[in-house]
């Protein structure tokens, strides 16, 4: 019957007009709504605050949110809550620009965060008295969460005074008046108050729901002011509930008519609204004749009715309060929701029943009231309330609001249906994987109108039948391509059609038979039953997240709970259908978005069983997440419960692979973390190899790997073992290490390895005896030596011992391996670069050595150093190995190389600048370069700047793993070293002429020969060695290598010690020598000088002392350094050694550029303007100019009768600036 038929029993006799509400009464009724509406605070005094009528309860907890827009940056108050007659603030929020503060009881809580200006910010302050807790929350982040002082009161009052924008104060007539000075300049939107306290996951969902206590409407609030609409403060809800007075006009033949009351108003509300609005929930109370006025103060709580009307015909019409659910699919903004509703509700239609216009009220809610029946997917919490976020089903209860059972056309909550299928399959073909190909098809046929789900799929392969040769396909298979499968499965299917229409969509779809250009399946038999699987009854739970009391749930409905901690996040629970015996069971809990409500300490109290080990093993590794999360480190009590808590789980029984997983994360876990594992490095040890014996896996092998940690565990057939090699590769401590199995016997590294241990035939004599027990080696990897702990080395200062290597083991279960003859071989790079002088020893973990706290041990294993890179070591046994280095006689650490580095990169870097410089100045004023000494400095200028830009490059050229090239990088940056030695060694040959020969002596084209031999002979040497070995050329740390050794850098340099001592150290020895001896020379005519003068003052020192410095430079003597670089000053000189020689070329700017006087007038004259720039025409560049006139090589005129200083003489002429000493190019 339809709902049109249905009214027809109420017919229509007089309807007056003046009862029906027209479209423009509905408006009005509606306009007091304030959504989509903001007050507007400006200068002028702008009061709202909350009506008498509009009270506030009492309440433990509370949520208060409010949009505030701040327009200016003075101070501000978002609302004020004083309890009755005045008081101190219970409750409000306030900020200035650079702080928002929160008022509880009194007591001013302050967050160090301001709201920016000319922003909407969602704004939510959350109390629970009982948890004394309070939380502000700024658009959606929770910005503080602190614990209020227990002597606070743990209730609100009662009926206070609420004001927004502004505080106030209660004046002797009890009236509210605004407290001025921190009146709110900006806009409000949707103040909201409920009475419990909401979380950071319902807060940040934006829910649209209005308050329970306070809502967003004009009729609680009193206001001077009016608001204001704005367009951007939209919000869209889809869940309202409405309160209404409805009139109800009577038939005067009223026929055989059996509908309710609460189904004709369903009725005429599914006719009025659209389809996109469902109705749920629908309560009305009895009706009355009485509607002159009417009283719906109990009805409609939070709407009084608005003016009575007087009835024309009592006796026909009847009014009663009618409260219903609206559920809006999409949503809409809430208030063109609430308009329009009421438009819809109060309009005239043919029908016998119409809303009260003034009596309409449409207010967004959080939830659906929930039905009795759970729907497939049930969403509840583990506490009383609903959550306020969550869309429960709007499927109608199976009663009606008056008890009695609903009508049989009422649709009830029911379980889907299930059907068990057994199927018989003849494949043909060879695909890669038969059953695969068989599951997606199985699923492709059902599944493909959205409401059937295949469920626990089996497929077995028919072996043993003889099957029968079908000729129908059209593939030419041969008969050994032919194969038989048996599927077993569930199909669940929520379309709601009849059994008979299932079963046959099952039938249609599973006979259609399928073809690819690989397999080709047919269907030989169907057999489908339909089956009635029983609900998973309640059941309560106690597990170390909480105690849980799961609701009845259908079959295959996963059930969700609120976490206990945190309340925002959700546990999952399957009520899981069988696929052996068609029964229902639940699943384990998935408790994974939960915290345990345990700490560390807690676990002591935790018997471990067979049953919950693997949960004992979650919570260890959720506890120690927490902990490491909140400190760096466990204590070692906690260490100590966590260890022996993962003990009891290692002996209570065997473990599966995904236990050992997470025990070996646990144990990396404090592994990288700062825990001193020290103490228990023996326990742990034993511990991971008595879980690896344990372990029940069915392959033959099995590999976990965490970060800085490895196990590997494989069964081997003692009758076919001839040997095994484990390998392990380690980039970052970060990382997780990869391993692999070799059958293959090696004796060195495999490429991309850091660690191989090779295991010999000779194991086989060691293997447990009995058919029973099972072979298993096992192998173990750390990439850090946190369990590897030796007091002698650690503890020691005086040990020069340190391990070099990471650490591999190998074991056999139940078996104790020693004294073999053919040795176990292990190869372990190196962490650091073994030097020639080092000296590297093979060692295993001795459990027994520093009184069981363990040590290495080096007997029963020999050391092979194989290269600067890694070592192999042959042992006779079988336990953890590793290798130390010996650092006697190396006394620079890791740290003061990589300073030392620095300092020369850092210095080569300023020298190129200042050298360049240096060579510019020099080029560019040709005054400066007209005598021999700045020529000769030119020269030893640009051999400096091609050394230093070499070396600075010498590290980026070889990263190319250029062969050609890094030969001739090595080779160029060897020639500009003795090149500047060279260059070095003709300034002391012309020092020594100019001021020790100070005769006249003229040597043809003097400055060419000097070319010749500065850049002749290094090119003569660097040329010897290409042609003796270019090989000697290369870079000193293989390309090979590097790759494990991440730290050390490629280098192009001399590679053979002969070459190096030959041609470097001996030249630049022999050069020096002769530099220090011309040096001293010198400074024995610079005494002599001294001693011809009758008197020195402080100024001519400062010129000697300069003097000395500039030579020193000038010479190279500072590379001298690097032969005194031995014995306990070795650092100190080393340090010494890069600093000045690195800066060996600003020192040359300095003193031979920047403190030279004629310099600094050519960057006058022509860097230089205005009253900065000198005469062109100065006695200077006159005497300058006369002095290139003069043919020889050496003029004394300015000998030591002159009236310039010795000092100056000597400086002079190791510069070029002496007047006389110039020489035409």
């Amino acid at each position: 019957m339809t709902s049109v038929t249905r009214l027809s029993c109420l017919t229509l006799v007089c309807l007056y007009s003046q009862l029906l509400g027209s479209r423009a009464g509905a408006a009005s009724s509606a306009s007091t709504s304030l959504w989509g509406k903001k007050l507007q605070f400006r200068a002028r005094p702008c009061l709202w605050q909350l009506q008498r009528g509009a009270a506030v309860p009492e309440l433990e907890e509370l949520t208060a949110c409010m949009l505030l827009n701040r327009t200016h940056g003075s101070g501000w108050t978002g609302f004020d809550y004083k309890p009755p007659g005045g008081g101190p603030r219970v409750l409000g929020l306030e900020g200035t620009g650079t702080q928002t503060s929160a008022w509880l009881f009194g007591e001013r809580h302050d967050l160090a965060r301001g709201l920016k200006l000319n922003e909407w910010h969602a704004v939510c302050l959350t109390w629970s008295g009982r948890a004394r807790r309070l939380r502000i929350y700024v658009n959606g982040a929770n910005e503080y969460d602190a614990a209020v002082s227990p002597g606070l009161p743990r209730r609100l009052a009662l009926s206070g005074t609420l004001t927004l924008g502004q505080s106030h104060f209660i004046n002797a007539g009890g009236e509210v008046q605004p407290v001025s000075g921190t009146d709110l300049l900006g806009e409000i939107g949707l103040f909201r108050m409920w009475a419990r306290e909401w979380s950071g996951e319902q807060l940040r969902g934006g829910s649209c729901a209005d308050g329970d206590v306070v809502r967003w409407d004009l009729s609680q609030w009193k206001h001077n002011c009016p608001p204001e609409p704005d367009h951007r403060l939209q919000c869209a809800w889809s869940l309202y509930k409405v309160n209404m007075w409805t009139f109800k006009v009577n038939s005067t033949e009223p026929g055989n008519c059996s509908l309710s009351l609460e189904e004709v108003t369903r009725n005429w509300l599914e006719n009025i609204f659209p389809h996109n609005i469902s109705v749920h929930n629908i309560l009305v109370s009895s009706p009355s004749r009485n509607c002159g006025v009417v009283d719906n103060s109990t009805a409609l709580p939070t709407q009084q009715h608005q003016g009575s009307r007087t009835l024309p015909n009592p006796d026909s019409v009847q009014c009663f309060s009618c409260e219903f659910y609206v559920e809006v699919d999409p949503a809409a903004n809430v208030q063109d929701v609430q308009a329009n509703m009421a438009s819809l509700l109060s309009s005239s239609f043919s029908h016998s029943l119409t809303a009260d216009p003034d009596s309409i009220s449409v207010l967004p809610v959080e939830f659906l009231p929930a039905v009795t029946e759970p729907p497939p997917t049930v969403s509840s919490r583990a506490q009383t309330e609903t959550n306020p976020t969550q869309r429960p089903q709007a499927n109608p209860t199976n009663t009606s609001t008056t008890g009695d059972p609903l009508e049989q056309n009422k649709t009830l909550v029911k379980p889907d249906t299930f059907f068990r299928v057994n199927l018989t399959l003849r494949v043909y073909g060879s695909p890669t994987n038969p059953k695969n190909s068989i599951k997606e098809w199985v699923k492709k046929q059902l599944e493909v109108n959205g409401t059937v789900i295949v469920l626990n799929l089996l497929i077995k392969e028919n072996v043993g039948r003889n099957m029968e040769q079908h000729n129908t396909t059209r593939l030419m298979i041969s008969q050994s391509q032919e194969k038989q499968y048996y599927c077993t499965f569930h199909v669940q299917d929520y379309s709601q059609n009849s059994l008979a229409e299932i079963e046959t969509f099952i039938t249609a779809a599973l006979t259609s038979g399928y073809e690819t250009d690989s397999i080709v399946i047919q269907t030989m038999d169907v057999a489908i039953k339909h089956i009635v699987p029983a609900n998973c009854l309640e059941e309560t739970t106690s597990t170390f997240y909480g105690t849980y009391i799961w609701p009845e749930a259908f079959p295959q409905v996963n059930q969700e709970m609120g976490c206990r901690e945190p309340e925002s996040e959700r546990a999952f629970r399957l009520c899981k259908l069988d696929i052996e015996t068609d029964a229902t069971s639940w699943a384990k809990p998935d408790m994974k978005q939960c915290k345990p409500l345990v700490i560390i300490s807690d676990l002591e109290n935790i018997t471990v069983t067979t049953g919950n080990a693997a949960e004992v093993v979650d919570v260890i590794q959720d506890l120690v997440d927490v902990q490491l999360g909140e400190s760096a480190e466990l204590s070692s009590s906690q260490l100590d419960t966590v260890v022996a808590k993962l003990r009891e789980v290692v002996d209570v029984g065997s473990i599966t692979p995904a236990v050992g997983a997470d025990i070996v994360n646990i144990v990396a876990d404090i592994l990288v973390s700062k825990t001193q594992m020290a103490p228990l490095a023996g326990i742990v040890l034993n511990l991971t190899d008595r879980m690896g014996n344990n372990m029940d896996f069915q392959d033959e092998s099995i590999s976990i790997t965490a970060p800085s940690m490895a196990l590997a565990m494989i069964n081997i057939d003692e009758n076919q073992f001839s040997g095994l090699t484990f390998g392990a590769s380690f980039v970052s401590p970060h990382l997780s290490p990869q391993v692999f199995f070799n059958p293959d016997t090696v004796d060195e590294l495999l490429p991309d390895t850091n660690a191989t241990i090779r295991l010999p035939s000779e194991l086989n004599n060691f293997f447990p005896s009995g058919e029973r027990n099972t072979t298993r080696v096992q192998f173990q990897f750390y990439g850090t030596d946190d369990l590897f702990q030796d007091p002698n080395i650690t503890n020691s200062t005086q040990s020069s011992l340190t391990l070099n290597s990471f650490v591999v083991s190998a074991s056999i279960n139940n078996s104790r391996i020693s004294n073999l003859k053919d040795p176990v071989v292990v190869c372990l790079s190196h962490h650091t670069i073994k030097q020639p002088e080092d000296r590297v020893q093979c060692v295993f973990w001795d459990f027994l050595k520093n009184g069981g706290q363990g040590g290495w041990n080096g007997a029963g294993c020999e050391t092979r150093s194989l290269s600067a890179h890694e070592t192999s070591c042959r042992c006779d046994h079988l336990t953890h190995f590793a290798v130390l280095l010996d650092v006697s006689r190396t006394h620079i650490s890791g740290a003061q190389s990589l300073i030392l580095t620095v300092i020369s990169y850092l210095g080569c870097g300023i020298s190129s600048i200042f050298l360049g410089i240096t060579l510019l100045t020099h080029l560019a004023f040709e005054k400066l370069r007209r005598d021999y000494p700045s020529k000769i400095l030119i020269n030893l200028c640009a051999a400096l700047l091609g050394l230093s830009m070499l070396f600075l490059l010498d590290s980026w050229l070889s990263s190319f793993s250029s062969y050609s090239l890094c030969i001739a990088t090595a080779a160029a940056l060897h020639y500009f070293l003795l090149a500047s030695f060279t260059w070095m060694a003709l300034e002391a040959v012309h020092m020594y002429l100019a001021l020790v020969k100070v005769f006249n002596i003229y040597v043809p084209s003097y400055i060419l020969k000097l070319c010749a031999l500065g850049w002749g002979i290094p090119l003569v040497i660097v040329s010897l060695v290409l042609a003796i070995d270019k090989d000697a050329y290369g870079s000193i740390v293989p390309e090979e290598s590097a790759a494990a050794l991440q730290s050390a850098e490629q280098f192009c340099w001399l590679q053979d010690d002969t070459f190096f001592y030959v041609t470097v150290v001996a030249f630049l020895f022999l050069i020096l020598l002769c530099n220090a001896f011309v040096f001293v020379v010198v400074l024995i005519q610079i005494r002599q000088m001294r001693a011809n003068k009758q008197s020195t003052s402080r100024l001519s020192s400062l010129h000697d002392l300069r003097a000395v410095v500039s030579l020193t430079v000038l010479l190279g003597l500072t590379w001298s350094m690097g032969f005194f670089s031995f014995g306990p000053g070795k650092v100190f000189m080393m340090y010494l050694f890069s600093i000045f020689n690195s800066l060996q070329g600003f020192f040359v700017f300095l003193f031979h550029c920047l403190m030279k006087e004629n310099v600094r007038k050519q960057w006058r004259i022509f860097l230089c303007c205005g009253r900065f720039r000198p005469s062109e025409y100065s006695n200077w560049s006159r005497s300058a100019t006369a002095g290139g006139r003069k043919n020889h090589l050496v003029n004394c005129d300015s000998g030591a009768s002159d009236n310039t200083s010795s000092v100056r003489k000597v400086s002079d002429s190791s510069t070029g600036s002496t007047p006389g000493h110039h020489q035409g190019a």
